[in-house]
Order: structure tokens, then C-alpha cells, then sequence
């Protein structure tokens, strides 16, 4: 009887082959010398290029929409189609990865984009280009996890924080560049540019990285298409996007349409989950979040771009329509914000193997919440000078905010599950970052029409300021009329100035908090992004 039995696990022996392939993204060497500096560009070059066409096209909404000869409520259809194809995509990356290969996905993804940014620009009416910005979107989605993960893989585990030091400027600086390049672009030339600018640069990025990558793809793997998680993933994501840009427009809870989008998010979703967790071969592989560093490292670091980017949209919002700030001054007003990030982000990725990830990122959640109370401060007779000082130190804050976080979300992990990680993690920080700027634009009108009407109350007959201004103006030439209006619109400013306030010190209370949650985290020791090791 001893021999049957001896005879199976012989006989069994072939069967340890399978986990093989897996294993083989552990066998390539990390880049050197000009290989590592041209897959480094090449690389920052595309992810830049598809966060840029993110924010690109919002001041070109009205070029665009004027046109097309359509509203700009149906322009903005342009942005928010892009943002429901994308979002979608993000998630899927570590599938995708698995059928296609990381190297053949990335570069088909930049060429893809390419061709869809070349027919964005070419669209001859509004149609046509929000079904081109949804091909842009879907074919975007694996672009910035991959990215992160090439990078990782192309440097020594001991220099990973320095591979992901030169991925965060690209994401953190190409929001805050974005609207800047649109706006001189549709001023100057003519929108279409704005897409065909990626052009060029795709072509370059994408040649690049296949020269370099191409002999370090594992190839594709047969691996099963989990269809009912994609549908729900698919109706979840689209219908809860659709919500989140279109609320504000639609007056979020007053509309039906919004509560109807709201509640089918809500129900695929959680059959999603359902269904995701239960299934053999999920098309997203939300089990990660059972891990503690991911769970914490993507919570906070999402919850932080959401207050980020919500904020990055409001600073210029303000400064234009309440300050009296043209496009190029606001742009002025924000830009310097990556001189600081630019300078210390090398020496962040360069200890984050060294320093606990956690106390770097407590230098960060610390620099934007004295930054954003620096701002808290702010009021209509604030001068270039005082606007301009907090938005250089937030470029400290920066350098610290990406890499740290990153590190702890991937600590941990092996190199299989780095795609599915990043593009999880990608898709969460996206999410938040698209929540946090409708979030934050709601948030400022409710609270500016509460300050509004506080403010209208002092104004009455038996006020001695507001008769005296009244008075004043009405002895300049102005009709009573007029005169009311000029005192509305001093209010209007004043409401706005105190409603923002009041989001920036929320904002640095709610950074300070997250002190305490990323506290909960345990990085493995020396973990600064790259996979490897203990779960």
C-alpha cells in the first residue's frame, strides 16, 4: 500500500511549475545608469501627460461648448466622460496586467491614448468627442498604476522612495499645471490643442519605454474574465461618478435623477462586493483591504488628495472671481507651489527606507493643515505676497505626502500583487480626489449664502454704515439702485472670502486627524514601495 501512496507524490511532482511565471518579475535586475534615467522619463513623461488631461480641459469648457454650439452644462459632459471611462478603467489594471502583460499594457495604453487624444481634437460636433474622451478614459485607466509599478521594478529596493519621489511631483504638479496650460492654450491657439499636445509626447513616452521594458515583460497569462463583477463594477462606478459631477449642477438630493443615480451606486455596489470577495478570479482584488498597511496607507493618502484637490480647485476659484485675479496672476498665485516639492522630494525618497514612512508622512498631514490654517487667515485686503507664502510652503508638505504614503500602501507586498494594488489604490485616491472637488465647490456656495444672508441682515435703515455707504455712493453719481447692487456685490465678496476660510480651517483640522490614522499602520522596516516580503 506504501507504494501507491509513495507513487502519487512522485507522480504529483510536475505540478509545482504553475506558481513559476508569477515569480518571474523578481528575476529582472533593476535598471542602470542611462537605461534607468530613460525609463525614468519616459514613464514620468506619460503619467504626466494623462493626469494633466484630468484638469486640461476644464477652462476650455466654455471654448469648447461655444463651438459646438451647446450649453456649457452639456460641455461639461467633455470632463466628466472622461472621468466615469477612467475611473472605471483604473481598477481593472491588475487584471489587464495578468492578460496582456505589464510592458505590452502600458505601451498600448499610451499609443491608445494618443489615438483617442488625436480624435478628441479632430471632433466635429459634442457628441463625437464625448464618445472620444470615453475611449480617452478607458484606455487612461492602466496608464498611472503601471507607471508606478514599472518604476518600482526599475530600481534597487534600497532606491525605491527615489523611484516613487519622481512619480508623486508628476501627479502632485500636473493638476496644479493643468488649467494654467489650458487656459494659455485656448487663449492662444485653439482648444483642439489641448488634446493633440499629447501627441508628440505619447509617441516619445511610448517608443521609449518599449525600447527599454519590452525584454522585461513576462508576457500574458490565460486567466479567467470575471463578466458579472465588470458589469457591476462598470453601473457602480459610472452611476456614482455621474452623481458626484453632476450634483452640484442638479442640486444633489432636490433632483430625482441624482437620488436615482445615488441609490443604483449604492446597490451595485454592494452586490459588488459581494460578488468580488466570493469569487474565484476577481476582477478586482479588493482582498487587499483585509491588509492593515494597505487599508490605512490608501485611506489616508485618499482621504488627504480629496482635501488636496479639493482644495487646489477652490484657491484659484476664489482669487478669480472675488479677488479680481485674471487667470495668469491666479496661476502665479499657485504655481510656485512645486519649487519647494521639486527641491525636497530627492532627499524624502532617498531616506524613506531609512526614516519610519510614518513619521514622514506626519511631516506632511502637519505641513498642509498649518498651511491651510496660514490660510484660514485670509480676507479681501490679503495681498500677492500673503497668498503666495503658503502656497510655497505647501510644496514642502508635498515632497512628503506621496512617497511616504505610497511606501506604507505597498509595504508588504509581493511583486504579483503590486498591478493589482496600485491600480486599487489609484483608483480610491482618484475617487476621493473627484469627491473632494465637488465636496468642496457645494460646500463653499451653502456656506456663502449662510454668510450672505447674516451680512444682508446688518444692512438696514438703521444701520449707520451701511446708510453711510449707501449715501456715499449714491453722492458719486450712482443711483440708489445702483448703489444697492455695488453694496450686494461687496457682500457677495465678503461671503465668498469667509466661505472659504471656513473650508481651509476645516480642512487643516481634518489633516491633523489624519496624524492619528496613519499611526495605525505598520510598514515593514525599510519597506519604501517595493514588494518583496512578509505579509
Amino acid at each position: 500500500m506504501s507504494a501507491p501512496v509513495t507513487a502519487q507524490p512522485d507522480s504529483a511532482a510536475p505540478s509545482p511549475p504553475p506558481p513559476a511565471p508569477p515569480a518571474r518579475p523578481v528575476a529582472y535586475p533593476p535598471l542602470q545608469g542611462r537605461e534607468l534615467v530613460l525609463g525614468t522619463l519616459a514613464l514620468s513623461l506619460a503619467t504626466f501627460m494623462n493626469v494633466l488631461d484630468t484638469s486640461i480641459a476644464n477652462v476650455s469648457i466654455p471654448a469648447i461648448a461655444g463651438d459646438m454650439g451647446v450649453s456649457p452644462a452639456q460641455g461639461t459632459w467633455v470632463i466628466t466622460s472622461f472621468a466615469v471611462a477612467n475611473a472605471i478603467a483604473v481598477p481593472l489594471t491588475g487584471w489587464l496586467t495578468q492578460r496582456f502583460g505589464q510592458v505590452r499594457l502600458f505601451t498600448m495604453s499610451v499609443l491608445l491614448f494618443v489615438v483617442a487624444s488625436w480624435l478628441c481634437g479632430l471632433a466635429p460636433n459634442i457628441e463625437l468627442l464625448i464618445a472620444f474622451r470615453v475611449l480617452q478614459g478607458l484606455v487612461a485607466g492602466p496608464m498611472i498604476p503601471l507607471s508606478q509599478t514599472l518604476l518600482l521594478a526599475s530600481y534597487p529596493p534600497a532606491k525605491a522612495g527615489m523611484a516613487m519621489a519622481m512619480w508623486g511631483m508628476t501627479v502632485l504638479v500636473a493638476p496644479v499645471a493643468g488649467p494654467l496650460l489650458g487656459g494659455w492654450i485656448t487663449d492662444n491657439i485653439s482648444w483642439p490643442w489641448i488634446f493633440y499636445i499629447n501627441i508628440p509626447v505619447g509617441i516619445f513616452a511610448a517608443a521609449l519605454t518599449w525600447s527599454i521594458y519590452h525584454k522585461r515583460d513576462p508576457g500574458p497569462r490565460r486567466v479567467p474574465l470575471d463578466v458579472v463583477g465588470l458589469l457591476l463594477l462598470v453601473l457602480f462606478v459610472g452611476t456614482m461618478q455621474i452623481m458626484i459631477d453632476k450634483g452640484k449642477e442638479l442640486d444633489w438630493f432636490e433632483s430625482g435623477e441624482i437620488i436615482a443615480l445615488t441609490v443604483v451606486s449604492v446597490v451595485s455596489f454592494l452586490f459588488f462586493l459581494a460578488w468580488e470577495l466570493t469569487d474565484q478570479h476577481p476582477i478586482v482584488e479588493l482582498r487587499l483591504f483585509a491588509r492593515r498597511n494597505f487599508l490605512t496607507g490608501t485611506l489616508s493618502l485618499s482621504v488627504a488628495y480629496g482635501l488636496f484637490f479639493g482644495n487646489v480647485v477652490l484657491l484659484p476659484l476664489w482669487l478669480q472671481q472675488f479677488m479680481g485675479y485674471t487667470a495668469t496672476w491666479a496661476g502665479l498665485a499657485t504655481a510656485p507651489v512645486g519649487l519647494l516639492a521639486i527641491v525636497l522630494s530627492p532627499w524624502v525618497g532617498k531616506n524613506v527606507a531609512r526614516i519610519d514612512p510614518r513619521k514622514l508622512a506626519t511631516v506632511a498631514f502637519v505641513g498642509f493643515g498649518v498651511v491651510l490654517w496660514m490660510r484660514s487667515h485670509f480676507n479681501t485686503q490679503a495681498d500677492f505676497t500673503t497668498i503666495l507664502i503658503p502656497t510655497v510652503l505647501q510644496g514642502a508638505a508635498m515632497a512628503f505626502f506621496f512617497i511616504p504614503l505610497q511606501a506604507i500602501v505597498f509595504s508588504g507586498l509581493t511583486p504579483q500583487q503590486m498591478p493589482s494594488a496600485a491600480g486599487l489604490s489609484n483608483f480610491v485616491r482618484i475617487t476621493a480626489g473627484a469627491v473632494g472637488t465637488s465636496l468642496f465647490t457645494t460646500l463653499w456656495d451653502n456656506r456663502a449664502a449662510m454668510h450672505h444672508a447674516q451680512l444682508v441682515e446688518a444692512v438696514h435703515s438703521g444701520s449707520a454704515t451701511a446708510v453711510g455707504t449707501l449715501d456715499q455712493l449714491m453722492a458719486a453719481g450712482m443711483s440708489r439702485e445702483q448703489a444697492l447692487a455695488s453694496v450686494d456685490r461687496i457682500l457677495s465678496q465678503q461671503a465668498y472670502t469667509l466661505a472659504v476660510t471656513d473650508l481651509f480651517y476645516l480642512s487643516s483640522g481634518l489633516f491633523f486627524l489624519l496624524v492619528g490614522v496613519v499611526w495605525l499602520s505598520r510598514p515593514a522596516r525599510g519597506a519604501a514601495g517595493g514588494g518583496g516580503g512578509a505579509h
